[in-house]
C-alpha cells in the first residue's frame, strides 16, 4: 500500500565514479551497501540490483539526499516498499532507504518520523489509549508515504487526521513544516506522488485521547461491530476487527502466505464523469445483462469497485492459474501476487492482461496503484 516515492530528475543526472561516490556518502553518514537485490526491500518481492544507501537518522537522510542531488545522482527513496513494482534490472542510482523511526506522542497528537513502521505506529496509538488511526490498521509500509498517496482504508483517509508534514524541498534544500492545504489530497493520491521536489520526513496525526475511534463510514465494518454508520467504537475494538477482515482479503503482511506477496490492492477504483456515466453502465448491461452496480458517489463523478469490474470481466481468483509466477490472490481479485519465483515482468503481464480486460468490456482504464520504477504499464 505505502511507500516513499521515486525521485530522479531534481538535478541533471551526471555519471559519478564509485569511487566519487563512495567518498561523498562516507561523509553523510549513511551506511552504504552495494548490489542489493531489490527484492529484499519490496513486499512484492520482485526487482533487481542497486547501490543503497541506509539513513537511520532525519539529520542523515536530508544530508545524503542533498549531497546526491547536488553531485548529480539519480535517486529513488525506499522505506517499507508495499507500494513499489522495481524493474528486473534494478535502479541506475542510489537508493536512499529511509530508516529515522522516533515517535513521540503529545496529549492529542503523535509525531512520528518517515521510517517508522506504520502498523506499529497505529497499535501504540491504540495501545496507549488514543482514537483515530485504527481504521487504517495493518497496512503494511511506512509512516512518511501516508500523506504521499493518501492513504485510505475502511473510511479513513490520512487527510483527514492530518495536523501537518515536514518536508525537505529538494529544488532548494530547505526543510520545514507544511500544513494539508497545501498537499492537494485527492483519492490515492497528493501534489507529493509520482513527484520529486520534495523528501516526507515526518508526520504529525490528531488523535483522540477518549479512546474513541473514527466515525464509521464503511459499511462492511460497521455491520460486523453492530453499529450504524457514523456511529463510533473503541478504537481497539475497531482496530482487531479491521486486521480481521484484511486478513480474511491477505491485506496483511504474512511471510509464509504469498497471497500477501502483493502491493495491496494494485488498481484504484476508477472514478467514471458524469459524461461517460451512461456509456459505461449500458456496457455493463450488455456484457452481464441487468445486475445491480457498486457505485459510490465522488467529487469528480461517481467511483466503482475495481474489485467488482475485475471479477465481473472475467478474471477470477487465483487467474491465470496454480502454476503462473504471478496470479490475482486467491482472496481478493485487487491484489496481484507473487507465488514466489515472479519477476517484475510477470507482474507487468498480469496486469496489463486484467486492465486490458476490463477496459475491452466495460470501457473502464483501471489505473495502478503501485509506485513503478524502469516499469511502464
Amino acid at each position: 500500500m505505502c511507500d516513499t516515492v521515486p525521485s530522479s530528475d531534481v538535478r541533471t543526472t551526471r555519471v559519478v565514479s564509485p569511487e566519487q561516490l563512495r567518498d561523498l556518502l562516507a561523509e553523510t553518514g549513511a551506511v552504504v551497501r552495494p548490489a542489493v537485490p531489490l527484492s529484499e526491500l519490496t513486499t512484492l518481492r520482485v526487482g533487481g540490483p542497486a547501490l543503497v544507501a541506509e539513513c537511520d537518522s532525519t539529520d542523515c537522510l536530508v544530508a545524503t539526499v542533498r549531497a546526491l542531488d547536488d553531485a548529480g545522482v539519480a535517486v529513488l527513496l525506499v522505506a517499507g516498499g508495499s507500494n513499489l513494482l522495481i524493474d528486473d534490472a534494478g535502479f541506475d542510482g542510489v537508493v536512499v532507504r529511509v530508516r529515522n523511526t522516533g515517535v513521540e506522542f503529545g496529549t492529542d497528537s503523535v509525531l512520528a518520523e518517515a521510517g517508522a513502521n506504520w502498523d506499529e505506529l497505529v497499535a501504540a496509538s491504540v495501545a496507549a489509549g488514543f482514537g483515530g488511526l485504527e481504521c487504517l490498521s495493518g497496512i503494511p509500509g511506512s509512516v512518511g508515504a501516508t500523506p504521499v498517496q493518501n492513504v485510505g482504508a475502511y473510511g479513513v483517509e490520512v487527510e483527514s487526521l492530518l495536523r501537518r508534514v515536514r518536508l525537505l524541498d529538494r529544488v532548494s534544500g530547505e526543510v520545514r513544516w507544511v500544513e494539508p492545504a497545501e498537499l492537494g489530497f485527492g483519492y490515492r493520491t497528493s501534489v507529493l506522488k509520482h513527484s520529486d521536489a520534495a523528501v516526507v520526513l515526518a508526520v504529525e496525526f490528531r488523535l483522540d485521547p477518549t479512546g474513541t475511534s473514527a466515525p464509521l463510514r464503511y459499511g462492511e465494518l460497521a455491520r460486523v461491530l453492530g453499529a450504524s454508520e457514523g456511529e463510533t467504537r473503541p478504537a481497539a475494538q475497531v482496530r482487531a476487527e479491521v486486521l480481521r477482515l484484511r486478513a480474511g482479503k491477505g491485506m496483511v503482511l504474512d511471510p509464509a502466505d504469498h497471497d500477501t506477496w502483493s502491493a495491496g490492492s494494485f488498481f484504484t477504483n476508477p472514478v467514471v464523469g458524469d459524461d461517460r456515466l451512461d456509456q459505461v453502465l449500458a456496457a455493463i448491461t450488455a456484457h452481464l445483462g441487468e445486475v445491480s452496480v457498486p457505485t459510490y458517489p465522488a467529487p469528480s463523478g461517481t467511483k466503482f469497485s475495481a474489485g467488482w469490474l475485475i471479477e465481473r470481466a472475467g478474471f477470477a481468483k487465483g487467474f491465470p492459474g496454480e502454476h503462473a509466477p504471478a496470479r490475482l490472490s486467491t482472496k481478493h481479485t485487487l491484489a496481484l501476487t507473487n507465488r514466489g519465483a515472479a519477476r517484475a515482468a510477470d507482474i507487468v503481464e498480469l496486469a496489463r492482461t486484467v486492465r486490458d480486460g476490463v477496459r475491452e468490456r466495460f470501457g473502464i482504464v483501471l489505473e495502478p496503484e503501485p509506485v513503478t520504477v524502469g516499469i511502464s504499464l
